[in-house]
């Protein structure tokens, strides 16, 4: 699955007092695995079409079939492989956990740390493609003093990270461990950014590592009305409290599932390309704007799940955090993150806080941006106006 052997000589490094192992690391899936997959594509045992029109029931049958069978004979996962073996890789043990991480520094002095976090349904391979404009912005219609230096990890038992073995692993220790792993770079001062997961993950260590964290971008940040008598919602407050609620009422048992059985969901998910394909691609599909995700860019996440078999261990993060988050989206919960904050709030996002609702939780926004176009993976869908807003809020904190 992968090579991880250290260079002669090559030194761990020290965060927070103690060592922090770091080995360089490098995808290389066997074509036994792809020849695996393919092979159970073509056994697959398809169920009958729903009895309800549309997407009413789940995706139906003809969008799975198309799309499986795109994967079993157009899809590429080596250039999947590639676009990943572009940049340094590693594995960084912390906490005692293996994580692993992209970290791709700038070619221009003083680029600013930036540590980037994905989410679920997505990976690494939802943000890969950020670095080349992050860290070289002449190259892509940017400036050099717009430059960073790019840390994207792995949440822990996704993708090429270890799987936690017991419990804890929630959104708090995850926070402390990419502290950790930015002291082990070499990081004094840096920021932070991220969607889905990433949002949790980026204001708890926001929150944590405030000496270090100069600023935190979400997309969008967690917060809810002031359930102590808030009621005077404008309109644009009103539709996104309607459509939360009818997301919640029709597309949120994924969720329930993970918080309450992951493990049983698991011996499926891991078992079946196809079950794992319609389980992710259903929010890949439905969570993105009008027109949606390309089916590489779909096929890019569930391969990587599946040939990393973490469906299973990704989905034990609801059962650690999904509880807090809630609290936070619903307003319950608005316990102060006092560093810098940029937002970038998309339309076809789900929840879509207000200004107001975010300074609860936020004191000190910085900046804010909302866009007339994109949905739940801004990196995937429009990534020029995600890097145009990384760009725009941490220019100010240089």
């Amino acid at each position: 699955m992968s090579s991880s052997t250290a260079p002669s000589g090559w030194p761990p490094a020290v965060a927070g007092g103690r060592s922090v192992d770091i080995q360089p690391f490098r995808v290389d899936v066997p074509e036994s695995e792809l020849v695996d997959l393919r092979a159970r594509l073509a056994r697959t045992r398809w169920p009958e079409t729903a009895t309800a029109p549309g997407w009413a029931h789940g995706v139906p049958l003809h969008e799975m079939r198309a799309l499986c069978a795109y994967w079993a004979e157009g899809y590429d996962w080596r250039a999947a492989e590639a676009r990943l073996n572009a940049f340094p890789q590693y594995l960084v043990s912390v906490d005692g956990l293996k994580i692993h991480v992209l970290h791709a520094r700038s070619p221009h002095p003083g680029a600013m740390p930036l540590v980037l976090t994905h989410g679920w349904p997505g990976s690494v391979l939802e943000l890969v493609d950020l670095i080349g404009p992050l860290t070289d912005p002449p190259r892509h219609g940017g400036t050099a003093g717009d430059a960073f230096d790019v840390v994207i990890p792995s949440l822990p038992g996704y993708g090429f990270s270890a799987r936690p073995t017991g419990p804890g692993w929630g959104v708090e220790r995850i926070a402390a461990s990419w502290a950790e792993i930015m002291a082990a770079f070499g990081y004094a001062r840096y920021g932070a950014a991220g969607s889905d997961w990433g949002t949790s993950v980026s204001s708890i260590l926001g929150a944590l590592d405030g000496e270090h964290v100069a600023g935190i971008h979400l997309v969008p940040p967690l917060a809810g009305p002031d359930r102590g008598g808030d009621t005077d919602h404008t309109d644009a407050e009103r539709e996104a409290l309607a459509q939360m609620r009818q997301r919640g009422e029709s597309s949120s048992a994924y969720s329930e599932v993970h918080r309450t059985a992951p493990q049983t969901v698991g011996y499926a998910l891991v078992d079946s390309p196809v079950g794992l394909c319609a389980w992710m691609g259903e929010k890949l599909l439905t969570w993105a704007d009008s027109g949606g995700l390309s089916r590489d860019q779909i096929l890019d996440q569930v391969t990587l799940y599946w040939l990393t078999g973490t469906a299973a261990s990704s989905a034990r993060l609801y059962a650690e955090s999904i509880d807090r988050v809630s609290g936070w989206i619903s307003g319950a919960d608005a316990a102060p993150v006092r560093v810098p904050v940029g937002a970038s709030v998309f339309p076809a996002e789900v929840p879509r806080p207000s200004r107001r609702w975010a300074a609860r939780r936020y004191p000190d926004i910085r900046y804010w941006k909302e866009h007339d176009r994109g949905g739940h993976f801004p990196a995937l869908e429009v990534p020029e106006l995600l890097i145009a807003d990384l760009r725009a809020f941490f220019r100010l904190l240089r």
